[in-house]
């Protein structure tokens, strides 16, 4: 059966309004991982000018460059690849959570049960990214490619 001329036309329109929407849709990607990727390096930039301006670097002010280093190659591999590697999250959370911990202690010098609480929510993380290590070993949402970067960057085709 042949389409009418409207239905034609109608498929032609919508065509047209998808790949416009695509268009704007991947505009914005990239609008977005270039701005927080600049104010990424901007922010561990700015972190590291002051660290040399007192002339002194603290383990809080190290962690916190390793969340920005985190935070960058984040983008990095979004941007290459269009994934989002969850665990990427998760090394920032336990870094963030450490952070946390260190500058707790070094600043009140008193270990208290919000250690212990700290330390497990860092645990039940770090069990977070096993499981989810396991799950994309086993169980990948795509299947493995022959192209080296791609295969590292993606959860699903990661090697052990």
């Amino acid at each position: 059966m042949k389409p009418n001329r409207p239905e034609k036309l109608r498929n032609c329109l919508h065509d047209y309004a998808e790949s416009i929407g695509n268009l704007l849709v991947e505009a914005f990607h990239y609008i977005a991982l270039f701005a927080i990727g600049g104010i990424t390096a901007w922010a561990g930039t700015m972190a590291a000018l002051e660290m040399l301006a007192k002339g002194t670097a603290s383990i809080d002010d190290i962690l916190l460059l390793f969340i920005y280093l985190e935070l960058g190659a984040m983008v990095g591999i979004y941007f290459k690849t269009n994934h989002m590697p969850v665990r990427f999250l998760i090394y920032v959370a336990i870094t963030a959570l450490t952070r946390l911990m260190i500058s707790d202690i070094s600043h009140h010098n008193d270990p208290n049960m919000g250690v212990v609480y700290v330390s497990g929510a860092i645990l039940l993380l770090a069990l977070a990214v096993l499981v989810v290590r396991y799950a994309s070993t086993h169980y990948p949402s795509i299947k493995p490619s022959s192209n080296k970067v791609a295969d590292e960057s993606h959860e699903g085709t990661e090697p052990n």
